[in-house]
């Protein structure tokens, strides 16, 4: 036997003794990642998997799973001889706390070029603190003014911040109440006390000042509320003639549901979040029913990037979904404008690129550029009001698909 055929067969043996040891269901999956390594760009996605908000974090990894393979299977990054989309998907529950510590972990234990994530605020910046000091590009759609007011290189957030939100989820009200022969002169704003919900509600107060209107309601609540009923008996005695509630799931379930039970019928114009996903229907049946909602974007506004969404999961591609898949499209045409997937490259091209075509047209912009705090200096929210099954853009006029309806 020549020494290359014993060296052959020594070789064979240690790949026997290994898969004995560790077991052929852990063995075999651990050689198959090695050996796509080499031809891989490994992107880390980060998101609230379990606890209160886990239903978003479902929401949003389908959304990225689904370029993920679409991006595979059109053979994967050109420009890097065509690399796979590798996603090193991690759990971080919806304890700030928690998602800091994945992500030093990730970062530590996988050599990631960049990660997505992680839908809520208060999770995106205790991310963002770790990526910022590793230098590892964050793409997140998560709202607070403060993911790009701290002055960050390595964060970039596809959406418009919260207070351009929370400013255009009254504009667009005014608008619609307007068209309708009312006329608003009181409101209230109820707000959950995370740097979602008190970002945006100051972006609602001072829309409210610039037109005039007094907001004879401002109630911040703590994560968590059990029971709104004080809050419910509060606005009913408030004068207000609208509502506008900035609340994630659970608490937009309560606060609506109360309302309508209690008979208090003004209009109530939600913050996104917990106002536009498929359980805000199922959870209130017929009293979702004309609830109108700021997004900041919208799965209508192109059905023919989005259907594939709703024929893969079987329900509309909601806003968080749309928004996590138009980040990792935006990284995957970064990668292939940089021909690199070291962090570093990767951030400089995202700051200066202006990035058109594939996912990025359901944006209101039709595009995404980032300024230089990391911004999308195109996007635009949009305000959809639930219509059956589904919520339809109705404002502003050049975005909407259908007219809104108003009820004083």
């Amino acid at each position: 036997m020549s020494d290359n055929a014993a060296g052959d067969r020594r070789l064979r043996l240690d790949r026997r003794q290994l898969v004995g040891a560790l077991g052929g269901a852990v063995a075999a999956p651990f050689l198959i990642r090695s050996a796509q390594a080499a031809s891989a760009v490994s992107i880390g996605v980060i998101l609230p998997l379990s606890g209160a908000n886990a239903q978003f974090g479902v929401n949003s990894r389908n959304g990225i799973q689904l370029v993920a393979d679409q991006i595979n299977a059109a053979g994967g990054i050109k420009s890097l001889g065509g690399a796979r989309i590798e996603l090193v998907v991690a759990d971080a529950t919806s304890t700030p706390t928690q998602a800091a510590t994945v992500a030093q972990r990730m970062i530590t234990q996988n050599r990631v070029s960049a990660i997505l994530g992680a839908f809520a605020s208060s999770l995106t910046l205790a991310i963002s603190e770790v990526t910022e000091r590793r230098d590892i590009p964050l793409l997140t759609m998560s709202f607070s003014d403060q993911i790009t007011e701290r002055g960050f290189k390595s964060v970039f957030q596809v959406v418009a911040k919260a207070s351009m939100i929370g400013a255009a989820q009254f504009d667009g009200t005014l608008a619609i109440a307007k068209k309708a022969g009312t006329d608003l002169k009181q409101v209230a704003i109820l707000f959950e006390d995370t740097a979602y919900g008190t970002s945006q509600a100051g972006g609602l107060r001072k829309a409210a000042a610039k037109a005039g209107v007094q907001v004879v309601m401002d109630e911040g609540y703590p994560l968590g509320i059990t029971d709104v009923t004080p809050l419910i008996n509060k606005l009913r005695t408030s004068g207000a003639q609208a509502v506008f509630p900035v609340s994630y799931l659970n608490d937009s379930l309560q606060i609506i549901r109360v309302m309508r039970q209690q008979g208090l019928t003004i209009p109530a114009i939600g913050g996104a979040a917990g106002y536009v996903i498929p359980d805000f229907k199922s959870g209130l049946g017929e009293y979702a029913e004309g609830i109108l909602s700021i997004s900041p974007a919208s799965w209508d506004q192109d059905p023919a990037l989005t259907d594939a969404f709703s024929k893969r999961y079987g329900y509309f591609m909601v806003h968080e979904a749309l928004e996590h898949a138009v980040c990792l499209d935006v990284l995957a045409q970064a990668l292939e404008k940089a021909g690199k997937s070291d962090p570093a490259s990767l951030r400089d091209t995202l700051h200066g690129t202006r990035f058109d075509g594939g996912w990025t047209k359901v944006m209101t912009g039709g595009a995404v550029q980032f300024d230089a705090a990391g911004l999308n200096t195109l996007a635009e929210p949009l305000m959809v009001q639930w219509r059956g099954k589904e919520p339809v853009t109705v404002w502003p006029e050049r975005f909407a698909k259908a007219q809104p309806v108003w009820k004083a």
